[in-house]
């Protein structure tokens, strides 16, 4: 079977990103493919690549790059939902002025379409938000 996540929670200010996390590893373990794991609305905070949280926390982006690399899971991130936080890829900072970049791969910014594109060709689109 074949499953998509649409992540809408923030990482730290809700259990959205943990459940996600947590549900991306199960259906992996089980043998089923995870296609992509879209973020969207605050979610974009989980690919933010200069978060740097207590040692004493998890790390969930990194644990998202990790189940990316492990697994090749795309990382869908809303390219308008980041721009209106902040976030921005190498591409984006420069077509803005901005000198900084926020967004690494294996995050990457992309459209609406992607998530309409994932709905379609996955039997599943499971959905976390706050």
């Amino acid at each position: 079977m074949r499953y998509a996540i649409l992540l809408m929670g923030a990482p730290y200010s809700n259990q959205a990103s943990h459940s996600a996390l947590r549900f991306a590893h199960a259906v992996v373990e089980r043998g089923h493919r995870l296609e992509a794991v879209f973020f969207y609305h605050d979610g974009v905070q989980n690919a933010a690549g200069l978060a740097a949280p207590p040692q004493d926390e998890p790390h969930l982006g990194e644990a998202w790059v990790s189940l990316a690399n492990e697994h090749r899971v795309a990382l869908q991130v809303c390219i308008a939902a980041a721009l209106r936080r902040g976030l921005l890829d190498e591409r984006e900072a420069v077509r803005h002025g901005k000198d900084g970049v926020s967004v690494q791969a294996p995050f990457e910014l992309t459209g609406l379409g992607q998530l309409i594109d994932l709905g379609t060709r996955c039997d599943r689109l499971v959905t976390f938000g706050p």
